[in-house]
């Protein structure tokens, strides 16, 4: 509205519709389960599939073959399917402990300062003479080797490189080089201070993870375990160094890690074999990661997922991941009915005793080529259905439906356990089960996306709860902003300028038919208020999908004259 001065004259107004409307932050999926190497049970975050290589490795040894965990094929799935970012949560079974070196000190009589390894278990071991060609016996990609490349006693400073494990003196593969550390408390090259000394480890009586170490680590591999002599003010008055210093600075030279414990329990289950022990688990395993997932508030992702467990064997763990899943309210749970060797009748029974909107099921398992050791093998449909979310919301949006041919296709897939009928899809459907249906042309394709809750409403399919995931997530974080801001017509409209053109955008985007947002008088009367409240509403008529289409072919006779 122009602002009219008194006499004549001319207004000149500034109407300013170029604010910037914040953008939710982006949470992706979260996967519990066994890795090859990795901190257990930190849920750590990776954005590539070598990213998740270089943190939790890809095939392990058992026994006389090469496997992959389901969790690193679950990882390979999602980012090629364009997922950004993956939580990831090693758990393993027994007890497991990281590897450690001693690296000497030039007078050769104790240790300058003792590296271990982040990750933890026997695999980071590499202990032993090096070969001729500098090789380590038991040197492998999966676990690190360091090397002193120089040092300086005029300065106190010397190179460190983490090197990989299976290197060769000709062929140096540096992971990480810390130049120009020392062993100095009060520099700030101080070799605990660049590298990191902290080690994270879950405290079961508070359900938290708890932090010892004084620096955070900046090594993704190792990190500084122990300092043998400090050289407190390594340089005298005059810029020399004190003598009594100079024998603690390391040796050049290179070494290797051992005294790590913990292995995969022999006779594990892999693929197919899965039950009760799946992959060396068992269920009393996933126990602290799942309950480190309930806090929404330090871990952000919108689909969760534990590939190797199922409701036919695992089903009290299961309905724990659902009620902290429920408690949330910001995720949707992927997860399986029945192991491999189950058909329909089962999957069907073990569903029967579901009932809610966060959760979703997928029927039957599926064979596919396993990208880290070549062999087709069978795996649970919950492997790839995180894959299936971030293809969707890469070429549409979480509000689409995750199925049929444009955004639900399986290319991994060689084949499905079960080549489902029509009526088996019928069957499946009916019972809240997503059928993985086989279709000439197109291959395998996710063609269900019902949730497993009973009651028929809009929260009985799995592009509208994606969706409130979204709005929630969104409007959480501005309201976030607003907390114990003044509870005023300003602080409401600010909440309402932020929200309403996100909203409009979902609309846009297909996502609501419509919606209304109040944050007023009418909702914030002064008994509100002076119960220290704030309240709002939000109205949304979110869009449907067309999931049964009838196509009528009228025959006519001739002459006869189509409708307008």
């Amino acid at each position: 509205m122009a602002n009219f001065t008194i006499s004549p004259g001319i207004t000149l107004n500034e109407i300013d519709n170029t604010f910037l409307v914040g953008q939710p932050v982006q949470a992706g999926a979260a996967i519990i389960g066994p890795t090859v190497k990795g901190p257990i049970e930190v849920p750590t975050m990776v954005t590539s599939y070598s990213d998740y290589v270089n943190r939790f490795g890809d095939t392990i040894e058992s026994g006389s073959d090469v496997y992959s965990f389901l969790t690193s094929i679950s990882a390979y799935s999602y980012f090629k399917n364009g997922g950004s970012s993956l939580l990831v949560t090693r758990v393993v079974s027994g007890s497991y402990t990281p590897a450690t070196s001693s690296i000497i000190e030039n007078s050769n009589t104790s240790a300058s300062f003792t590296l271990e390894t982040i990750s933890e278990g026997v695999i980071m071991n590499n202990t032993g003479d090096e070969g001729s060609a500098g090789n380590l016996v038991s040197g492998s990609k999966d676990n690190v080797r360091w090397e002193i490349v120089s040092n300086n006693t005029s300065s106190g400073v010397f190179t460190l490189a983490i090197r990989q494990g299976d290197d060769i003196r000709a062929k140096k593969v540096n992971l990480e080089v810390w130049n120009n550390v020392n062993l100095d408390p009060n520099s700030s090259r101080f070799i605990s201070r660049v590298i990191g000394d902290q080690k994270v480890t879950y405290n079961p009586t508070n359900e938290q993870l708890e932090i010892s170490g004084s620096y955070p680590n900046a090594s993704r591999y190792v990190r500084v375990k122990s300092v043998g002599t400090p050289t407190l003010n390594y340089l005298d008055n005059n810029g020399v160094a004190k003598s009594e210093f100079t024998g603690s600075i390391p040796v050049v030279g290179s070494g290797s890690f051992g005294a790590a414990i913990g292995d995969i329990k022999a006779g594990a289950n892999f693929y197919g074999n899965i039950a009760a022990q799946t992959q060396g688990l068992v269920a009393d395993n996933y126990t602290n990661a799942i309950t480190l997932h309930k806090d929404i508030e330090t871990y952000k992702f919108n689909v969760l997922s534990l590939p190797g467990l199922t409701d036919e064997s695992h089903s009290s763990t299961i309905s724990t991941l659902i009620t902290n899943t429920e408690e949330r309210g910001d995720a949707i749970l992927v997860y399986d009915t029945v192991n491999y060797n189950s058909g329909i009748t089962s999957a069907v029974a073990e569903a029967a005793s579901r009932d809610t909107s966060y959760a979703a099921t997928y029927f039957p398992w599926v064979s596919i080529l396993d990208p880290g050791t070549g062999k087709y093998v069978w795996i649970p449909a919950s492997t790839l259905i995180p894959g299936v979310y971030a293809n969707n919301d890469r070429k549409a949006a979480p509000w689409f439906a995750p199925a049929g041919i444009n955004r639900g296709g399986l290319a991994q897939v060689q084949r499905t356990q079960f080549k489902l009928t029509q009526g088996n899809r019928d069957t499946l459907y009916e019972a809240n089960i997503n059928p993985l249906a086989t279709l000439p042309r197109e291959g395998v394709v996710v063609f269900g996306q019902k949730t497993l809750q009973k009651e028929a409403s809009a929260l009985d399919r799995v592009n509208v709860r994606r969706l409130l995931i979204a709005l929630k997530s969104y409007i959480r974080q501005v309201a976030d902003t607003i907390v114990f801001e003044q509870n005023t017509a300003t602080t409401r409209n600010s909440f309402l300028a932020r929200v309403t053109p996100y909203l409009e955008g979902v609309q846009q985007k297909q996502g609501l038919y419509a919606f209304k947002v109040v944050m007023d008088d009418s909702n914030n009367g002064p008994d509100v208020i002076d119960r220290n409240q704030l309240i709002g509403q939000v109205y949304i008529q979110p869009t449907r999908t067309a999931e049964f289409i009838s196509v009528d072919f009228i025959l006519l006779p001739t002459g006869a004259e189509f409708p307008a």
